[in-house]
C-alpha cells in the first residue's frame, strides 16, 4: 500500500483523525459548515511522522524508559524529552517525503505565507484538548522554513508539558502520532478566542469573546489583556474594553514581532458589538455542528471572519439530557451516597433500577431533580432545611440560584412538603425489638434471593433481575424502616437543638450516641481489629502479609505458623463484609471478597497500633463515655427551673436515639449484600459470553447498561465500537469534578460556607463530630494505601462505609464532602473521633504529612 504523505484540508474530517490528527480533522469539517470561512491549506499526515520516527536513531528505548516515569519526575522528562526531539529534529526528511509537501506548497502559493501547526491524533478530543501541549509557528515562508517548521512539530510531541499530559491523563506515548496542518497565512486587523460556554460557571448560554488587535499570540502569550465580551440570547450583557498596549504582527520576510499600538487606539474595542454578535452566531453554528460547546479561535480580516481553529472545552461538566426546553436544577446523588467518582455505565444503570427516586446520569454521575421541589412555596423551605443538614454547600448554592429570582418558576400548586426538619418524632415506639425485627425481615428477604437465583443463566437470569429490583425497593421502602431512621436523625436532633439551648451544650448528640448498638457499619470497624487479634501472635504470618502483591494470599496462609487461624479469621470477616468495597454504589467497583489484599494493610496497622483486645475496650469505653454524659447531662437540667419536666423529655430522647440512630446504617449493608448477589450472577453471566466469544472480557460488561448487557445476553452481538467509546468517555469523566448543583443550562453552582467566626488561613467545613484535636494530617485518597500511625488524622476527598477500618486507627477525620448524617459523620461520631466534612479542596490545600488541628465543634480545620 502506498502511504499518503498530504492531504488537502478540506479533503479531510473527523472520521481521519488517525491519519490527520484532532486538529487538522477539525479545520477540514469546519471548512464544510456552511457560512464558515477557514484558510486553505494541507496536512502532511501521520504516516510521515511515523517514517522519522522510525528513522530516528534509539527512538524505541527512549520511548520505554519515558513510559515508565513518574509524571511528577519533572528532570528526567525534561532531559530525556530533549534527547527525543533532537533526534527527530535530526533526522532528514526523505526525499520523496520532502517532494510531496514541496508539491503541495506549489499548489497553494510556493512563496506564501504560512502557519505551520502541530496536529497529534490525541488533540482537540471530545475526551481531551491537549490545548497548549504542541508547538505552532506563524508567517513561515519558503519550502526550506516550511520543512525545517515541519520537523519542529513533529519533535514537539515530546515538550516537557506534552509528555506530563499524557502520563497524567494515561494515553501511551507509542499510541500517540503527530500530523501537521500547513495553512495559508491570515494577517487580521483583530482576533482573539470566543467560548459558545461560559468555560468558569459552564453556562451554555452565554458566550464570551476575548479579542485583541493584530495575531492572536499577544492574547496567547500573555502580552496584553484582551476586551472581553459577554453575549446571552443574541446580545452583549457585559463588556470590559482593556488598554492594549501592543500586539503581535506578520514580519514580511517570515516571523512576527512585538509592536506598540498608537495610543489614540489603545482603548478603543478591537471589535464592534454588531461583530461580536455576529461572530457568536458562527459559534453557536460551529457548536451545532460538533454536538458540543467550542473553544474557537478566530481572526477579523477586512470585516470577515475567518476561523483558524476549534476544539471541544474538554473541562465543562456535561448536562442530564432534557428534552422539555424548561429551566431544571438536579443535585449530585454522589455527594450524598459519599462517592463522587465516576460510574461505568452498568453501575449507573444499576443504582437507576434500584433506586427509590428517578435519577439521570451525566458524566458517569447522577443527579435527582430538585426543580419542583423548590418551585414550590409549599416544599421549598422544608427541602431546603433537609438539604442544609446534609450539607450546608448544597443549600448555599441552592439559595444563591433561587435569590436571583429568574430561573426557577414559581408554582402554584407544588408537591405535598415534606415533615418539618427537627420536628415531632416519627410515630413508633422505643422499642429495640422493631430494630431486631427490621434486620431480620433484611436477612429473610436477601436469603430468598440468593437461593432464587441460583439456577437463572441467559435472558432468564436478567428477566429474575427485574422482579428482584421490585423487591429490592419494596425493602428499602419499608414504611418501619423509615419511620426507624427518622425515629435516630430526629431525636438526635431534638437532643442538640434543645441542649444548646438549655445548657449551652454543642452538638450533645455526638457523646450520647457513642457505642450504640445495631450499627453495623461501626461493627465492621472494630471486627476487623479482632482480625488483628488473631494475627499479632503469628509473626510469620505478619511477614508474609507485609509482602502480599496478589489476591492468592488466602490459599498460602495455611503454610505457616498461625496460618489457618488467620485464614479463617480473614475469611470470616469476608462472609460478613465481603461485599462491600470503596465506592460500593457503582456494582462494577470490585468488592473486597474479590479483591481480599486491599484489607491487608489496614489490617496490618491494626496489629502493629493495637494491643489485644482492643476492640472490646474502645466499645465499652464508648458506652461508658455516653452513659456518663447522659447523668452529667440530666443532673444539670434537673437544677433549671421546670428541670424535672425537661430531665424527663431528654431521658425519654436519648433512650430513643439509642435504639435508633445504630440502624441508620443498616439499609445501606442490605441494598450492598443483595448488589454483591446481583454482580456475582452477572459476572457468571460475562464469563459465559467470554467463553461464546461474544465479549472480549469480562470488564467489557461494565461498559454496557443493563438494558444492553440483556439484548447481549439475547443476541450473542455485541457492539464493540460502543464499548470502546464507553471507555474512553469514562476516562474523560474522571478528569472531571461533579458539581454538587447544576442547572440544565449547565451552570455548576458550588456554595459557600458564609461565616466571619473562623481563625483567619483556617478551613471551613461542617462541623459533624465533636471534640478538638491535633495531629499529623493523612492525604489518603486510596485505601489500600493506607499507612497510618496512632494519632493520624485521615484526610479524604469522600469515604463510604467501606473506609471505616481506617477510622478505628485515626484520631480525627476531614473530608471534601459529606453531611450531619452520611456515613462519616455517623461513624466518627460513634467512635469519638472529631470530624469535618464538606470541606473543599481538603486535599489540595493540606498536605501530606502537615500538623493540622481539627475542631470538630466548630467546623473548622487550622493548618499549623
Amino acid at each position: 500500500m502506498v502511504e499518503q504523505y498530504v492531504s488537502d484540508l478540506h479533503e479531510v474530517g473527523g472520521a481521519r483523525v488517525a491519519v490527520v490528527g484532532g486538529k487538522a480533522a477539525h479545520l477540514g469539517e469546519l471548512s464544510r459548515i456552511d457560512g464558515i470561512r477557514v484558510p486553505a491549506g494541507f496536512c502532511v499526515t501521520t504516516a510521515a511522522f511515523r517514517r522519522i520516527l522510525a528513522a530516528a536513531p534509539s527512538i524505541d528505548d527512549r520511548l520505554d524508559r519515558l513510559a515508565r516515569l513518574d509524571p511528577d519526575d519533572r528532570e528526567t522528562i525534561r532531559t530525556l524529552g530533549a534527547e527525543i526531539r533532537r533526534s527527530i529534529e535530526g533526522t532528514d526528511i526523505p526525499a520523496d517525503l520532502a517532494a510531496a509537501i514541496t508539491s503541495a506548497l506549489t499548489r497553494h502559493g510556493e512563496q506564501a505565507a504560512y502557519a505551520v501547526r502541530s496536529s497529534a491524533t490525541a488533540e482537540d478530543l471530545p475526551t481531551a484538548s491537549f490545548a497548549g501541549q504542541q508547538d505552532t509557528y506563524l508567517n513561515v515562508v519558503g519550502p526550506a522554513a516550511i520543512l525545517r517548521h515541519v520537523s519542529r512539530c513533529w519533535a514537539s510531541l515530546f515538550t516537557e508539558r506534552a509528555v506530563t499530559y499524557r502520563l497524567r491523563h494515561g494515553f501511551d506515548h507509542r499510541s500517540v502520532s503527530m500530523a501537521v496542518v500547513v495553512q495559508r497565512m491570515v494577517f487580521p486587523q483583530a482576533s482573539g478566542i470566543l467560548f459558545t460556554a461560559d468555560p468558569v460557571t459552564g453556562n451554555r448560554r452565554l458566550a464570551t469573546v476575548d479579542a485583541g488587535f493584530g495575531l492572536g499570540e499577544a492574547l496567547v502569550s500573555g502580552l496584553v489583556n484582551p476586551d472581553v465580551f459577554t453575549v446571552r440570547d443574541g446580545e452583549v450583557v457585559a463588556a470590559t474594553i482593556a488598554v492594549k498596549q501592543r500586539a503581535v504582527e506578520a514580519v514580511p520576510a517570515g516571523g512576527t514581532r512585538d509592536v506598540t499600538i498608537d495610543p489614540h487606539r489603545q482603548q478603543r474595542p478591537a471589535l464592534t458589538e454588531a461583530q461580536v454578535v455576529r461572530l457568536v452566531r458562527l459559534g453557536r453554528r460551529i457548536e451545532a455542528h460538533f454536538g458540543r460547546p467550542q473553544d474557537i479561535e478566530w481572526c477579523l480580516v477586512d470585516d470577515d471572519f475567518q476561523i483558524v481553529q476549534s476544539r471541544p472545552i474538554t473541562t465543562l461538566f456535561p448536562v442530564p439530557a432534557a428534552t422539555d426546553g424548561e429551566n431544571h436544577v438536579y443535585l449530585s446523588v454522589g455527594h450524598q451516597q459519599m462517592m463522587t467518582d465516576p460510574m461505568r455505565p452498568l453501575g449507573v444503570s444499576m443504582w437507576q433500577l434500584t433506586a427509590m427516586a428517578p435519577m439521570l446520569e451525566a458524566g458517569g454521575r447522577l443527579f435527582v431533580d430538585a426543580t419542583r421541589r423548590l418551585a414550590s412555596p409549599a416544599s421549598r423551605d422544608a427541602f431546603l432545611e433537609m438539604v442544609g443538614k446534609g450539607d450546608p454547600l448544597t443549600r448555599d448554592a441552592l439559595e444563591t440560584l433561587l435569590d436571583r429570582g429568574d430561573f426557577i418558576p414559581e408554582l402554584p400548586d407544588g408537591g405535598p412538603a415534606g415533615p418539618p426538619a427537627g420536628g415531632a418524632p416519627a410515630p413508633i415506639e422505643t422499642d429495640p425489638a422493631i430494630v431486631t425485627e427490621l434486620i431480620e425481615r433484611s436477612q429473610v428477604s436477601l436469603a430468598a434471593l440468593r437461593r432464587d437465583i441460583r439456577a437463572k443463566t441467559g435472558p432468564a437470569l436478567f428477566d429474575f433481575l427485574l422482579e428482584a429490583f421490585q423487591e429490592h425497593k419494596r425493602v428499602l421502602s419499608d414504611p418501619l424502616s423509615m419511620q426507624a431512621i427518622m425515629a435516630g436523625m430526629e431525636a438526635t436532633w431534638w437532643l442538640n437543638d434543645r441542649l444548646a439551648e438549655w445548657l449551652g451544650e454543642k452538638n450533645a448528640a455526638d457523646t450520647l450516641t457513642l457505642s450504640a448498638p445495631h450499627n453495623i457499619t461501626s461493627e465492621m470497624g472494630l471486627e476487623l481489629l479482632d482480625v488483628a487479634d488473631v494475627i499479632r501472635p503469628h509473626p510469620q504470618v505478619v511477614a508474609f502479609l507485609q509482602g502480599v502483591r496478589d489476591e492468592g494470599f488466602l490459599d498460602e496462609l495455611p503454610k505457616l505458623a498461625g496460618g489457618t487461624e488467620a485464614r479463617d479469621a480473614i475469611e470470616s470477616y469476608l462472609d460478613r463484609y465481603g461485599m462491600r468495597c470503596v465506592g460500593e454504589i457503582d456494582i462494577t467497583r470490585p468488592r473486597w471478597r474479590e479483591r481480599p489484599s486491599t484489607l491487608v494493610p489496614v489490617i496490618l496497622d491494626n496489629v502493629r497500633n493495637f494491643a489485644p483486645g482492643a476492640a472490646r475496650q474502645r466499645f465499652e469505653q464508648g458506652r461508658q463515655q455516653a452513659q456518663e454524659k447522659a447523668q452529667e447531662v440530666l443532673e444539670r437540667l434537673r437544677a433549671l427551673p421546670d428541670g424535672a419536666r425537661r430531665a424527663d423529655e431528654t431521658e425519654r430522647m436519648i433512650d430513643r436515639v439509642r435504639t435508633f440512630v445504630g440502624y441508620r446504617e443498616y439499609p445501606k449493608y442490605g441494598i450492598i449484600s443483595r448488589y454483591f448477589v446481583y454482580k456475582q450472577a452477572l459476572l457468571e453471566e460475562a464469563e459465559r459470553l467470554v467463553r461464546a466469544g461474544v465479549l472480549a472480557s469480562v470488564e467489557d460488561a461494565f461498559y454496557l447498561t443493563f438494558s444492553e448487557f440483556h439484548d447481549v445476553a439475547r443476541t450473542n452481538r455485541v457492539d464493540g465500537e460502543l464499548i470502546r467509546q464507553r471507555t474512553d468517555a469514562f476516562r474523560s469523566y474522571r478528569a472531571l469534578t461533579p458539581p454538587r448543583v447544576l442547572t440544565s443550562d449547565g451552570e455548576v453552582l458550588t456554595g459557600a460556607y458564609r461565616r466571619e467566626d473562623v481563625p483567619a488561613g483556617a478551613l471551613i467545613g461542617l462541623p459533624v463530630s465533636a471534640g478538638t484535636v491535633e495531629g499529623r494530617a493523612r492525604v489518603i485518597r486510596d485505601m489500600a494505601e493506607a499507612d497510618l500511625e496512632p494519632g493520624d488524622i485521615l484526610v479524604t476527598p469522600h469515604t463510604d462505609p467501606s473506609w471505616t477500618p481506617l477510622f478505628v486507627a485515626v484520631a480525627g477525620l476531614v473530608t471534601e464532602v459529606g453531611g450531619l448524617m452520611t456515613h462519616g459523620a455517623v461513624i466518627a461520631r460513634e467512635y469519638g473521633l472529631p470530624a469535618v466534612v464538606s470541606v473543599a479542596d481538603a486535599t489540595r490545600l493540606i498536605r501530606d504529612g502537615q500538623r493540622i488541628r481539627v475542631h470538630g465543634s466548630d467546623g473548622y480545620v487550622e493548618l499549623l
